[in-house]
């Protein structure tokens, strides 16, 4: 099958008529893909109905009927703009083989504001005849069981989903009932069932013939009561249903819930004694800091206030210390060249020679003096030790106290920040009755979750307790007619029969096992393929009675699902949906909403890239632009893989949706 085109008029947010062209294209290579980008909110989901209401009408599993019935759905899905006697149109055409030919079939629902008897009016159309009367108008008189035929309700679930119902069947350790009866449909596994049960009313019919009044009475009010529980089992069933689709919602709301009171500050607010703690403990350490600082501060630290003036100080004592010790200098030279010269004097040195070395002297002793600054005056009177102490505190302790000084103040700053950044998180926590808010909002949300969890249980149980009764009644029944009847039935036709019940289990189970046996290689091929981890996953196995997963490793030993993250759990689910499809041989499009709403990006590249271009012949996918973003829907151009591209814009102000061509990028 392949959907060739979907009209819209009037429906949702659908203003007027708009026409959608599914079509993939074959030319050199296949394009499957028709991406069709909306933001939350502007009518994907609305197209999904639209599809799923084209096909099973009342039937139709549509995400915003909820507990509405058939006539108030139908007006809910016209377009608030529409005018009451404006007709509401759903039309879907697609190819599909009937008696080897392939056949363009034209599924048209049209109804009013207020329909008709409650109902849509439905018509089939095609170019094909059967003997002077069109095969539409055949189709159209027997649609319900025709459809069953060629998309059946109990498998379209698989062809036709969403983000959501992945990520349910990612999170369940077992896949829910209505997933565990779409299986045994798709894989055929539902036919030794329902000839069993054929076969079962057969004997019964076989019996009653031969029953008298008394006897058949009795029989009747068995089989009474065994349609009245199955009666009352279907209807659990359904509740059931209802119940896990509430559960859904209830999950997303407690989601929403969790994230507000994250977002808001309630989990600051939780945190309140933490962050007290926290607070103490800086503030501690700004304390300490502050003492270091007063400890160095008294010390030689404040001198670096005049460091200037001591430096000048120095040089002042230094210099009285230099022109000190020349004067010194001075008065021994002098006292020395006198007796230098009487010396030179006694010995009768030549006069030329003396008269030399005298002169020598005096200038030696001009040059003393010019180095003695006259108008310098010594007032500091230092000593060398007191110099040379005051040169260690200039030139040691307090280069070192200035560094320490340093040290310390930076980390008081940074001390300071941690404090200021900590009470800027005390400002953006939710106030105590603001939390309160938050936290009995979440605890709401958990508690409906949890009430219907457990009713879901019991629900559960009332389904399995029926459906133990009705076993013991059957088995009531049968014994009855068996020592009542069979003595008066042909008793090679009650042993024929009983051959073929025993037959038909025995084949049901090697049929299960052969069809288990091939998912399951088709599972593991496919999730290996889909993960790109060949080490974590070497088989996968599956029950026979639940479909209930099992993982193991390349050395044999179980992986548990808990270890797999959330992104590879939801590769799992597809890739089982996508072995379910390979599995049944069935050619059927997968149209996927929301599909990569919850996985991170290495996750959403391995299904662009391997998933989307291979999963079917036709693949429409319904996208925000950041699930498929500029990057993806690159990565899809480039493989050739799309066909077609739409975008959804939606009109807040309008309340209308137009359908244009192209992508958000």
């Amino acid at each position: 099958m392949l959907f060739k085109e979907l009209v819209l008029q009037n429906f949702g947010p659908y203003v007027g008529r708009q026409v959608i062209d599914l079509s993939p294209i074959h030319d050199e290579e296949l394009k499957p893909i028709i991406l069709l980008g909306g933001m939350n909110g502007g009518g994907k989901t609305t197209l999904m109905d639209a599809i799923r209401l084209a096909f099973y009408g009342q039937r139709a599993q549509c995400s915003t009927r909820g507990n509405l019935n058939y006539s108030d759905f139908l007006e809910q899905c016209v377009s608030r703009p529409a005018k009451d006697l404006e007709e509401t149109i759903i039309e879907l055409a697609f190819e599909h083989i009937h008696d080897n030919d392939n056949v363009t079939f034209r599924i048209r629902r049209r109804w009013t504001r207020s329909p008709k008897n409650g109902k849509d009016e439905l018509e089939i159309i095609t170019d094909k005849w059967v003997g002077d009367q069109s095969l539409g108008e055949t189709m159209t008189k027997t649609w319900d069981e025709r459809v069953e035929q060629i998309l059946p309700l109990g498998i379209s679930n698989l062809f036709l989903f969403d983000g959501e119902q992945v990520k349910e069947l990612a999170e369940q350790e077992s896949p829910p009932s209505q997933v565990v009866e779409a299986i045994e449909s798709l894989l055929g596994l539902e036919l030794a069932e329902r000839l069993a049960t054929d076969l079962e009313t057969l004997i019964n019919r076989k019996r009653k013939n031969s029953a008298s009044q008394k006897e058949l009475e009795t029989i009747e009010a068995l089989e009474r009561k065994i349609d009245q529980l199955r009666e009352e089992q279907e209807e659990l069933e359904q509740v059931l249903k209802g119940l896990e689709r509430e559960k859904m919602k209830a999950e997303y709301l407690e989601q929403q819930a969790s994230d507000r009171f994250m977002t808001e500050g309630g989990k600051i607010a939780a945190q309140q004694t933490e962050l007290a703690v926290a607070e103490k403990h800086i503030n501690q350490q700004i304390e300490a800091k502050r003492q270091n600082l007063a400890q160095v501060a008294g010390g030689v630290l404040p001198l670096a206030l005049i460091t200037p003036l001591l430096e000048a100080a120095h040089q002042q004592g230094r210099k009285e210390l230099s022109v000190k010790d020349a004067l010194i200098a001075q008065d021994v030279l002098l006292k020395r060249d006198e007796k230098l010269v009487a010396y030179l004097q006694e010995i009768a040195l030549p006069a030329a020679k003396f008269k030399k070395i005298q002169a020598f002297l005096q200038e030696e002793q001009e040059a003393i003096k010019q180095d003695l600054d006259p108008e310098f005056k010594s007032w500091l009177e230092a000593d060398a030790k007191t110099l040379e102490a005051l040169h260690g505190v200039l030139n040691h302790q307090l280069v070192s106290q200035k560094e320490q000084a340093k040290q310390e103040l930076k980390e008081l700053e940074d001390r300071l920040e941690e404090l200021t950044s900590l009470e800027q998180k005390k400002q953006t926590a939710a106030s105590p009755e603001a939390y309160k808010l938050l936290q009995l909002e979440l605890q709401e949300a958990q508690k409906n979750v949890s009430q219907l969890v457990t009713e879901i249980e019991h629900k559960k149980k009332q389904i399995e307790g029926l459906g133990q009764t009705i076993k013991t009644l059957k088995k009531e029944l049968e014994d009855y007619s068996r020592l009542t009847l069979d003595r008066k039935v042909n008793q090679d036709f009650i042993d024929s029969a009983t051959k073929v019940q025993t037959t038909l289990t025995l084949f049901r189970e090697r049929l299960t096992l052969k069809k288990l046996n091939k998912l399951e290689m088709e599972v593991t091929e496919c999730f290996r393929y889909l993960l790109h981890k060949s080490d974590l996953v070497h088989r996968v196995a599956i029950e026979v009675d639940s479909f209930r997963i099992s993982l193991y490793d390349p050395r044999g030993q179980a992986v548990p699902k808990h270890r797999l993250s959330a992104g590879e759990k939801q590769l799992l689910a597809i890739a089982f949906l996508w072995s379910l499809a390979r599995v049944s041989g069935q050619n059927l499009p997968i149209a996927i909403d929301t599909p990569l709403g919850r996985l991170d990006s290495s996750h959403r590249n391995n299904l662009v890239e391997r998933y989307f271009p291979a999963a079917s012949s036709q693949v429409i996918l319904l996208s925000t632009d950041t699930e498929i973003g500029a990057a993806e829907v690159e990565q899809l151009r480039d493989q050739n893989a799309i066909a077609r591209e739409y975008l959804l814009e939606y009109n807040p102000k309008e309340q209308r949706t137009t359908i244009k061509s192209g992508y958000f990028f």
